[in-house]
């Protein structure tokens, strides 16, 4: 065999290897593409892309210039402002969580959550939540409709206060909505998920994760390792993942209550989404203007 031919083969062993074992593997930062203040990213399979809500400054003004931007699994912007709270006929202050129903964006958003028709993206209403103050957290509930968290902020002397307004509730399609549970005292509810008949919920404040029933009853889970609790995602294997302000981390709940650590040293980490295609993480970097795009292990 020449020197010329052995080259070859070798080079053709080395691109096999490197494709087989690399880039796909690996996590994605998308950073400096014009991303403000992101809370929250949202898997839409339909089109296989990545929706990112844009605060845009502070997250409790109505200052009418928030936004949603559209990314590939790749990382590439495909369209930074797709919705954008500037454009008339369009209403997106200070967007926080996001979930799809049906063929409906659904965006919490101060003391509203908006309707956008999918695939196109044209707003279809603003559902106005009375005596709430920080809507946040969201989940799919079926029926054409959403549950919603108050995380029960505002602001005051060196940055959040309790507004007192914690709470969950149901808005529907159709424009109504129904107050499940409020209560003062349930932590500044955040990350929510639907499970029917009641909920897992994590809390900004008080840093749990507990199980809510729909009259208020309560059943403590184990205490992460880190507070200030904001996205919150189940996964197949009963385990739930769960992002950490203070802990600046992402934790893993197994299904023996057993804590443990997938990625840590990331500042502020909000609202998670989950690619069910390529079994990723969706993490939005609140205060670095980034979303990490984070592989997990099969």
């Amino acid at each position: 065999m020449n020197i010329k031919v052995l080259k070859t083969i070798v080079s053709f062993l080395f691109i096999a290897l490197f494709t087989s074992s690399g880039a796909a593997d690996e996590r994605i930062v998308v950073a400096d593409v014009g991303f403000a203040t992101p809370e929250s990213v949202e898997y839409y399979a339909a089109e296989d892309v990545y929706l990112v809500t844009n605060i845009n400054g502070s997250p409790l003004e109505a200052d009418g210039n928030g936004y949603i931007s559209k990314i590939s699994p790749d990382g590439r912007v495909i369209d930074l402002k797709w919705i954008d709270g500037t454009k008339q006929g369009t209403r997106l202050n200070a967007p926080k969580g996001a979930a799809i129903d049906g063929k409906i964006l659904y965006v919490a958003d101060l003391d509203e959550v908006h309707l956008f028709e999918l695939p196109g993206g044209k707003q279809i209403g603003s559902i106005k939540i009375e005596g709430s103050s920080f809507l946040n957290g969201i989940t799919p509930g079926g029926g054409n409709s959403v549950y919603v968290t108050d995380s029960g902020l505002m602001g005051g002397e060196g940055g959040f206060v309790p507004s007192g307004t914690d709470a969950v509730y149901q808005v529907m399609a159709n424009g109504k909505y129904k107050t499940i549970v409020k209560d003062m005292d349930m932590g500044r509810p955040n990350g929510i998920l639907n499970h029917g008949n009641d909920f897992t919920i994590v809390t900004f404040g008080s840093g749990e994760i507990y199980l809510l029933d729909k009259m208020g009853g309560r059943k403590s889970m184990p205490t992460p390792p880190g507070g200030a609790l904001d996205g919150l995602l189940r996964m197949d294997d009963e385990s739930y993942l769960i992002s950490s302000w203070g802990g600046s981390a992402i934790y893993r709940l197994d299904k023996h209550g057993i804590y443990s650590t997938v990625v840590d040293s990331i500042d502020a980490p909000a609202d998670l989404g989950y690619d069910n295609k390529r079994n990723r993480v969706l993490v939005p970097l609140f205060k670095q203007n980034k979303v990490l795009i984070l592989p997990l292990k099969d």
